[in-house]
């Protein structure tokens, strides 16, 4: 007797559970920061992040870059310590100590195992609380940040930004000079205005985010009390609340930068954007930044990229600020092809939010919600979404809730939310490229040209007049 055959069907594939952002254990230190500890199991490498509120829209004005400079000199010296004792110190523990500086202040990293994660926040405290700026280490950064000045104005990306800030921003306004300064303010950063700047740093308002395996680290929020917990300066209460930078109001121009022989033109967009508590949800932005612009199958890359042949790609995203934010779209594009490009990239931008397509709205965001676990897979990528949260006022609850935002968004929100940025005030537009190639934009109609010269720049940056 013959048994019948028995198919076994395989399992159907189900829509993935919504991830969700880790939640940290959140306390307050005895003087006064904010602690956040995440527990990651198996992320052995600790992340430990501290940012201390120390706005640089309060920098005096002709010493912009201070911040940044004065965070980049911390390790260099502290009345304990040498710079050269302190570089022995972090090689013989694997410690990775790193500074910077943003839009709202200080900001310190460290990579490190569990097991030498006192020592690490002994060294935090240390560079805090007693560095020493001597004056031929602060010479010696001075010299690197002229040169990584130099090194963007030599470039066309950096070039195109440099006069984006100086046409988008009103004249005065701090966002008009980088984070790290112009070469006129860092020029004239000495050991003095350093010392002055970090007087300002206070632990009021500020943060410590902790990231990691903490199987071996016994007691963490005891450990951070005893260490950064203790560190009380007699700095100042923490700075008022951000506000928003200020606009250009002949902002909506097109600026060319002529740059003999190039091959490529930079073309580089901005017009007023949200920032992260837009009532249509950060989240939907971020689905629009991926539809238009965040991958090769994109509005602008399917155009400009696969038919046309004219860019290995062209970008588009949305940079909140504390207070608002901007739209910003950049590529290169073929020299010969520099105004019928403008001008295509120019009409996928003005697409009506009513012609965005049902299932292009859910493939980005279904990229967005569905790629959060790898995005987020390392302690230092959560620990880095956390202080950077808190640096703009939001809980850590802000990226799950995001999620969920993309995870039901529908065509017709995301269709109003674009509808919102296009019909804005007009687009700044940059162009740099061989004066042949970018010419035929003023005649393109896109609005008032104007042609920029070479940028103000210190001395010593100049290059040598002929010999005399």
């Amino acid at each position: 007797m013959t048994r019948p055959a028995r198919v076994r069907r395989r399992p159907g594939v189900g829509e993935p559970a919504l991830w969700r952002f880790p939640e940290p254990v959140r306390t307050r230190l005895p003087n006064g920061l904010d602690a956040l500890v995440v527990d990651l199991p198996g992320q052995h490498v600790l992340s430990l992040r501290v940012a201390l509120p120390a706005p640089i829209s309060g920098e005096p004005p002709g010493l912009e870059g201070s911040t940044l400079m004065m965070a980049r000199c911390l390790d260099e010296g502290t009345g304990s310590r040498s710079a050269t004792e302190l570089a022995e110190l972090v090689e013989r523990h694997g410690i990775a100590l790193g500074a910077g500086a943003g839009e709202h202040g200080l900001h310190l990293g460290v990579e490190v195992t569990g097991r030498h994660l006192g020592t690490a926040l002994d060294l935090l405290v240390e560079c805090l609380d007693e560095p020493t700026f001597p004056e031929a280490e602060v010479a010696r950064q001075v010299r690197h940040r002229l040169t990584d000045i130099a090194h963007e104005l030599a470039d066309p990306t950096g070039r195109a930004h440099h006069e984006l800030r100086q046409a988008y921003y009103a004249s005065g306004d701090r966002a008009r000079v980088p984070v790290g300064g112009s070469s006129w303010s860092v020029d004239a950063l000495t050991p003095d205005v350093l010392r002055a700047r970090h007087g300002m740093l206070g632990p009021r308002g500020g943060v410590v985010v902790l990231a990691g395996d903490l199987s071996t680290v016994q007691d963490p929020v005891r450990l951070l009390s005893s260490t950064l917990g203790s560190w009380e300066p007699s700095g100042p209460d923490a700075p008022g609340g951000p506000r928003r930078a200020e606009r250009a109001p002949d902002a909506d121009q097109v600026v060319l930068v002529p740059r003999p022989g190039a091959g490529q033109t930079e073309l580089l967009l901005a017009r007023p954007g949200p920032d992260r508590r837009t009532p249509h949800g950060w989240g939907t932005y971020q689905a629009l930044s991926m539809l238009f612009g965040g991958a090769p199958h994109a509005r602008l890359d399917r155009v400009l990229r696969e038919q046309r042949g004219w860019t290995y790609g062209m970008r588009l995203g949305f940079r909140p600020r504390q207070v608002g934010g901007r739209c910003v779209v950049g590529g290169a594009v073929r020299a010969d092809a520099t105004r019928p490009a403008l001008e295509e990239t120019l009409r996928i931008l003005d697409t009506p939010g009513e012609s965005l397509e049902e299932h292009e709205v859910r493939e980005a965001a279904d990229f967005v919600a569905m790629t959060a676990p790898a995005r987020y897979l390392t302690a230092d990528s959560v620990a880095d979404e956390l202080v950077s949260l808190v640096g703009d006022g939001l809980g850590p609850e802000t990226v799950t809730r995001t999620l969920q935002q993309v995870h039901d968004l529908p065509r017709g929100r995301a269709a109003q939310a674009w509808d919102e940025v296009r019909s804005g005030p007009g687009w700044t537009v940059v162009v740099v490229g061989d004066p042949d190639a970018i010419a035929p934009v003023a005649q393109a109609g896109v609005g008032r040209v104007r042609t920029a010269g070479p940028p103000q720049v210190s001395p010593r940056l100049r290059p040598p007049g002929p010999a005399s």
